[in-house]
C-alpha cells in the first residue's frame, strides 16, 4: 500500500456484479488506459457485504437496512477509500486524460457538480448551495475525514430518499460539516464534471461544454437527478414495510415485494374482483372526485358501488354521462338513514369477492387497490389496512402524515369476513373494522401516499378531531415552500382542485429559510405505546409556553447525585458557563448513599452557588441503593430506576418554589452548549429533552429517549417484562435520537433525564417520575407515559447534543456507566 500521506494507485469501481453492462465498459476501460500502471479493482455487491462484514461489522445493520440498492452503492464507497485509498469513479465517468497531477501532493480530493445542478428544484428545496459530487473522490488511507463521514452516515441513514441519506446532498453537507483538519481539496466542476445532467439541461436548456480543461466527463447515466425527495413514493418495484395480526396476536413483519404479484397476475393468476363502497349524499363535486380517483386505479377488475341518498339526481346524470359499467349507481329516496345502515346497503349489493371502504370525500392514490390486494393475496390475509394515512387540510395549508393506527377507512376486506356495520350516523366502520382485526389474520402496511385524509369543513367529524389528528401526526409540513412543493407533487397523481393547488415559485427565489422552518417543524416516526393504548388527548388548559420562549423564566435545575467527588467541579464550570441570567437561574442537588464525601464536597462549594444563583437547595435523602450486580444488569434495573425516581420526586418537593421551568440535569453530562437552556426553551413545548451522546455527534448514549418504531405494537414484548418493567434489548422497536438527526426536533415516546426540560405546572399538576411501574415503565420513561396520559407530547433535539462520555461503572445517582456495558447486556430501559 502507500504511503499514509499519498493518493495510491489504485482505481475503485463497483457494479451488482461482473457483468458490467456494453455501454459502460468502454468508459470503465477509459480509466485503466489513461493509468496503465495503476491497479484496478471492480467490487460486486457480495464483495462489498464481504468487506464491510471482514473490515466495518459495525455498520452492517445500517447497510443492510437501507431501502434502495443505490443507498449501500454509495456508501461503500466511503468504506473502501478509508480502507484502501485510491481513486473511486462511478462506471458512467469517462477519462479524457490521466488524473495523476491532479492529485499529486494531496490527501484527499473532492469534486464540484455543475452550478446547474444546485437550481435544480430538489436541490434548492434542500438548501443546497453548492453540490459536492460523491461519483470521482479520492484519497489517502486512513484520511480522518472519513471517519467523520461514517458517523454522519448513521446519522443521516434514516433520511428520505439517497440524495441525502448517502449521495450528493449527504456528502455536502458532511464536507460543510467537517473538522478543519479534515477539509479536502476541491476540484471545479469544469476539471472532471463539465457537462451537466439531462434534467438540468432539460431544465434550463443546453450550454457548450468545454473538453479541452477536463480531466474527465460524467456522462450522469442514473436516475438520481430526476429524483424528487418528499413523500414516499408510490411503491412500483420496490419493496412495503408490512405486520400481520391473527386474532389480535402479533404476527409476521418485514417487507413485501409487490411486484411479486403483479407478476402472478401477468402471468394469468385470479385477479379477484373487488367492489369500492360509496355512501354519498348531495356533495357532488367530492363525489365527482371519489370517482376519479376509482376510475385511476390500476387494478381494473374493480366495481364501484355507490349508494346515494341525496336529495337530486345530479350526481346520478354524472354516472350516466360517464358511460362505465364498472360504475354501479344506486339512488335511495332521502329518509335519514345512517350511515351505518348504507353501508349495509352497499355491502348487500356488491358483487366482488373483496370490498374496500371508499369515502366520497377523500382522496386515493391510483395504486391503492393494486398495493393492498397484493399485500392480502401474499400474505394470505382476511384484510389489509394502512398502517399511517396523509393528512390534508387545504384550508388551512396543512399536510401531514398521520400517527401509527389501524386506519378504519382504509380497510380492503374480504366479503365474507365483512361483519355488518352497526345503525349508527358516525362512528360505524370504527366497530367492524375492530371486528375484523380481532376475528381475522390482517395485513397493516406502510404506505400512507395510498390515501389522503381531507378535511373539508363539512366531514362526518369536527374541526378538533382532525385537530387532534395533526397534533398526533408523524411529518409535517407546515405553510411554506415544502407545503407546495408536496401538493403538487400530490396534484400530479391526484384530482386536485386547482384552487388548492400553490401556483409553482419563482425559479429565482431562494427558499432556503423556507427549508429551514419546515425541517424545524418535522416530527419523526412514531407508534402507539406496546403496553399501552390509552388514547391521546389534550389538555384543557395548554401552558403558554411560547410567551416563555421570547423572555427569561425563572428556571431551576435539579440534581440528584450519588458517589459525584470527580463530577462536581466540571458540572459547577458548565452550570456557571450557561449564558442564561444568574438572576433567574436556581439550582438544587440531593445526595444520597454517597460514599466519596460528596456530601462534604457540595457544603464546600454551598457559599459559592448562593452568590452566585438566584437560590440554592441543598437537600440529602439515602434510599439504601446498594445494586447486587453491574448497574446495567436486568437483575437491578427496577431496584435502580424505583430508587432515582423517589430521589427524583424528593427533590422536586424540597427544591421547587415559584419557578416556571425545571431543567434536570445529571451530574455526569461532562459538555453541553452554553445557551442549553435557550435552545430547549425555543422548542415551544411542555417536555423537551436533549441528545445526549457519548461524544460529539457519536451515538446516543440516553437510550430512555426513544421514538416507538411503526411495527411497535405488533411485537412480543411481554418477553422483555421483568420485575414489572420493560427491559427490551437495544433497537428492539425503538429507535434513538442518533438515527433522527436530519429532524430539528422529534415527538418521542419516552425520554432521559440527562438534559430534560419540563413546565413547572405540570409537575405542580401532578406529573412525578414513577417509583413503580407505570404502563410497565419507570422513572423518567414512566414520567412520559403519563404525560402523555395527562395530554401532554414529549419533545426531543437530536441536534441539541450534551455529553456524557462511555466512562466505567459506579459514579454518580444519575446513570453513568451503562454506555460501558457490553452490547448484548444493555437494555433499553436503562441505556
Amino acid at each position: 500500500m502507500a504511503e499514509k500521506h499519498g493518493i495510491p494507485p489504485l482505481i475503485h469501481q463497483t457494479w451488482k456484479n461482473t457483468d458490467v453492462p456494453h455501454g459502460w465498459r468502454a468508459w470503465s476501460e477509459s480509466w485503466r488506459r489513461h493509468h496503465p500502471d495503476w491497479e484496478y479493482r471492480l467490487w460486486t455487491d457480495a464483495d462489498n457485504r464481504a468487506f464491510l462484514e471482514e473490515h466495518y461489522a459495525w455498520f452492517l445493520p445500517v447497510y443492510d437496512g437501507y431501502p434502495e440498492p443505490i443507498e449501500r452503492a454509495d456508501a461503500i464507497r466511503y468504506f473502501l477509500l478509508d480502507h484502501f485509498g485510491g481513486l473511486y469513479v462511478d462506471m458512467d465517468f469517462e477519462c479524457l486524460r490521466p488524473v495523476t497531477g491532479l492529485l499529486a501532493g494531496k490527501e484527499l480530493v473532492l469534486a464540484l457538480e455543475p452550478e446547474e445542478h444546485t437550481r435544480l428544484p430538489w436541490s434548492r428545496r434542500n438548501g443546497m448551495r453548492r453540490i459536492v459530487c460523491n461519483a470521482f473522490m479520492a484519497s489517502r488511507p486512513g484520511h480522518p475525514f472519513w471517519s467523520h463521514v461514517h458517523r454522519q452516515l448513521v446519522g443521516a441513514h434514516t433520511l428520505p430518499g439517497p440524495l441525502a441519506a448517502t449521495g450528493p446532498f449527504f456528502l455536502t453537507r458532511a464536507v460543510d460539516s467537517a473538522p478543519e483538519d479534515c477539509s479536502p481539496t476541491l476540484l471545479a466542476a469544469d476539471t472532471v464534471c463539465p457537462k451537466p445532467s439531462p434534467a438540468a439541461a432539460e431544465l434550463f436548456g443546453p450550454r457548450p461544454v468545454d473538453l479541452d480543461r477536463a480531466h474527465a466527463v460524467h456522462h450522469w447515466s442514473g436516475s438520481w437527478e430526476r429524483e424528487d425527495p418528499g413523500l414516499p413514493e408510490p411503491p412500483t418495484g420496490r419493496q412495503v414495510r408490512f405486520w400481520t395480526s391473527q386474532d389480535l396476536q402479533p404476527g409476521a413483519h418485514g417487507v413485501i415485494d409487490l411486484d411479486a404479484q403483479r407478476r402472478r397476475w401477468a402471468a394469468g393468476s385470479a385477479a379477484p374482483t373487488v367492489s369500492c363502497l360509496m355512501v354519498t349524499k348531495d356533495r357532488l363535486p367530492l363525489a365527482e372526485r371519489a370517482i376519479r380517483c376509482f376510475l385511476a386505479q390500476t387494478y381494473t377488475r374493480a366495481e364501484l358501488v355507490v349508494v346515494d341518498d341525496g336529495t337530486d339526481g345530479a350526481l346520478e346524470d354524472h354516472v350516466r354521462a360517464l358511460g362505465d359499467g364498472r360504475i354501479r349507481y344506486h339512488r335511495l329516496p332521502p329518509e335519514g338513514r345512517t350511515l351505518g345502515e348504507l353501508r349495509n346497503i352497499a355491502v348487500d349489493r356488491a358483487t366482488g369477492s373483496y370490498v374496500c371502504q371508499w369515502d366520497d370525500d377523500d382522496l386515493y392514490d391510483p395504486e391503492r387497490l393494486e398495493v393492498q390486494l397484493a399485500a392480502v393475496l401474499a400474505l394470505d390475509a382476511t384484510a389489509c389496512f394502512l398502517a399511517r394515512e396523509r393528512l390534508w387540510w387545504p384550508a388551512r395549508r396543512k399536510l401531514g402524515i398521520s400517527g401509527v393506527r389501524v386506519w378504519e377507512g382504509s380497510m380492503l376486506c374480504a366479503k365474507d369476513a365483512l361483519p355488518r356495520y352497526p345503525e349508527l350516523r358516525r362512528g360505524e366502520d370504527s366497530p367492524v373494522a375492530e371486528a375484523v382485526v380481532r376475528g381475522g389474520r390482517t395485513v397493516s402496511l406502510d404506505a400512507p401516499e395510498l390515501y389522503t385524509y381531507v378535511f373539508h369543513g363539512a366531514n362526518t367529524f369536527d374541526e378538533p378531531h382532525f385537530t387532534s389528528l395533526f397534533d398526533a401526526a408523524t411529518h409535517l409540513w407546515p405553510t411554506g415552500g415544502a407545503y407546495a412543493d408536496q401538493v403538487r407533487a400530490m396534484a400530479a397523481r391526484l384530482p386536485l382542485d386547482p384552487a388548492d393547488v400553490p401556483e409553482a415559485e419563482d425559479p429565482g427565489k431562494d427558499t432556503t429559510e423556507d427549508t429551514t422552518e419546515e425541517t424545524a417543524e418535522a416530527t419523526a416516526e412514531q407508534a402507539p405505546d406496546p403496553s399501552a393504548r390509552v388514547p391521546h388527548t389534550r389538555r384543557p388548559a395548554p401552558v403558554d409556553v411560547r410567551a416563555d420562549a421570547d423572555e427569561h423564566p425563572p428556571l431551576l435545575v435539579l440534581t440528584p447525585v450519588k458517589d459525584a467527588t470527580a463530577f462536581l467541579p466540571r458540572y459547577l464550570d458548565n452550570l456557571r458557563a450557561l449564558d442564561y441570567p444568574r438572576d433567574a437561574l436556581s439550582v438544587g442537588l440531593l445526595e444520597g448513599d454517597s460514599r466519596d464525601g460528596t456530601w462534604q464536597a457540595l457544603q464546600d462549594a454551598l457559599p459559592a452557588l448562593e452568590a452566585d444563583f438566584r437560590r440554592v437547595t441543598l437537600v440529602r435523602r439515602h434510599f439504601g441503593l446498594r445494586p447486587a450486580g453491574p448497574r446495567w444488569e436486568r437483575g437491578v434495573q427496577r431496584q435502580r430506576r424505583a430508587a432515582l425516581a423517589m430521589a427524583r420526586n424528593h427533590l422536586l418537593s424540597r427544591a421547587l418554589a415559584d419557578e416556571r421551568w425545571v431543567l434536570w440535569l445529571d451530574v455526569d453530562v461532562t459538555d453541553h452548549p452554553a445557551d442549553l437552556v435557550q435552545r430547549l426553551l425555543g422548542a415551544r413545548e411542555e417536555i423537551v429533552a436533549a441528545h445526549c451522546v457519548t461524544e460529539p455527534g457519536g451515538p446516543s448514549f440516553d437510550l430512555n429517549t426513544f421514538v416507538l418504531r411503526p411495527d411497535a405494537a405488533t411485537l412480543d414484548w411481554d418477553r422483555w417484562l421483568r420485575d414489572g418493567i420493560l427491559q427490551p434489548p437495544k433497537g428492539f422497536g425503538r429507535r434513538y435520537l442518533d438515527e433522527l438527526r436530519g429532524h430539528e426536533r422529534v415527538r418521542v415516546d419516552g425520554v432521559g433525564g440527562t438534559a430534560l426540560l419540563v413546565h413547572a405546572d405540570l409537575h405542580r399538576d401532578g406529573l412525578v417520575f414513577p417509583a413503580v411501574p407505570y404502563r410497565r415503565l419507570i422513572e423518567t420513561e414512566g414520567l412520559a407515559a403519563l404525560a402523555q396520559d395527562m395530554g401532554v407530547a414529549c419533545w426531543a433535539l437530536p441536534g441539541v447534543e450534551v455529553v456524557h462520555p462511555a466512562h466505567p461503572g459506579g459514579g454518580p445517582l444519575s446513570q453513568a456507566g451503562e454506555a460501558t456495558a457490553p452490547a448484548e447486556a444493555r437494555v433499553g430501559g436503562s441505556r
